[in-house]
């Protein structure tokens, strides 16, 4: 309460009552207490008061504690700090760094109040990841966990070594360490955690950023089984994302005819999930080959228009 006046200058007891999530009684009684341990705290009454020290006077404690000093590569994610259960640890260590740069104060926080991160894609909600403070307990301790996924078929625990949390397009992700190979796991898939009695040795020269990147990269070049020849014409090319990074990242595109309709030769996944994505080109690619992809994609189109055809 003493750093956050002596970074604000003047602060209602509703404002510290909300901050520090206490009663407005609460903050009467504390900021009693700061003034009988020598805190020159005053209050100033009517429309504008609240509470405030005097001029000149400053706290001195800025001493960091290690957990608030490990928040601060997360500075700027405010909602990551609050999913993994630090929020607590860096909001101290904001106001503490700010209470040490007393000529930065006042305009400390002039950036971060004027710019926001929303990791989540339009019309999507952060699936709800409930295990994620614990897993990240067990991250930061280097603990071996078990865990049931509800992907896997079978109902036997996991043993895994988490080496590093990732939060990707909203939703949060393990990478982890099964014996010799690397693994991802959607967290909000997780039904049950159990973080084991059990350190494991962090591998040396680890970068989970480079791991991660190249985990991404493997496995959606593992989903691309198959080849497929369009014709696309310009109002699908400006949708040809839609298919995937991967797959455009190995695209042929052949020079526009007279209408402007380009050949695309491009790598895709199975038929069945193929031809949902074609759909959404919104009948602007013709599909040359194979043809089992143009006949699942006449179908799916057929189904389509026969459900809305009255």
């Amino acid at each position: 309460m003493m750093l956050l006046l002596q970074m604000k200058g003047r602060v209602t007891a509703e404002t510290l009552a909300e901050q520090f999530e206490v009663s407005v009684r609460t903050v009467y009684r504390d900021i009693e207490q700061l003034g009988a341990a020598g805190v020159p705290v005053y209050a100033d009454r009517g429309p504008g008061g609240g509470f405030a020290l005097l001029d000149g006077y400053r706290a001195r404690l800025t001493g960091m504690t290690r957990a608030e000093a490990e928040t601060l590569p997360i500075a700027g994610l405010g909602g990551a700090a609050e999913d993994l259960g630090l929020a607590d640890q860096l909001r101290a260590a904001q106001l503490k760094l700010v209470s040490a740069l007393p000529d930065a104060a006042p305009n400390a926080s002039r950036i971060g109040s004027r710019l926001h991160v929303d990791p989540v894609a339009w019309y999507r909600r952060p699936a709800a990841a409930p295990l994620l403070p614990l897993l990240a307990s067990a991250v930061w301790e280097q603990k071996r966990v078990s865990m049931h996924y509800e992907s896997w078929d079978s109902g036997g625990r996991r043993i895994r070594e988490p080496l590093g949390l990732v939060l990707k397009a909203g939703d949060w992700y393990l990478l982890a360490r099964a014996r010799t190979q690397m693994r991802i796991y959607k967290v909000a898939s997780m039904t049950q955690l159990v973080v084991l009695d059990e350190s494991f040795e962090y591998p040396p020269q680890f970068d989970l950023r480079a791991e991660w990147s190249a985990a991404v990269v493997a496995f959606e070049r593992s989903l691309l089984k198959g080849m497929a020849r369009l014709r696309v014409a310009p109002q699908g090319m400006v949708r040809l994302d839609r298919l995937g990074a991967a797959a455009l990242d190995q695209a042929r595109i052949g020079e526009p005819d007279a209408r402007g309709w380009r050949e695309v030769t491009l790598p895709v996944e199975s038929p069945d999930f193929a031809a949902e994505q074609l759909l959404g080109l919104a009948g602007y690619v013709e599909v040359i080959e194979p043809r089992a992809l143009r006949t699942r994609l006449r179908g799916l189109a057929l189904r389509v228009a026969k459900l809305n055809a009255k």
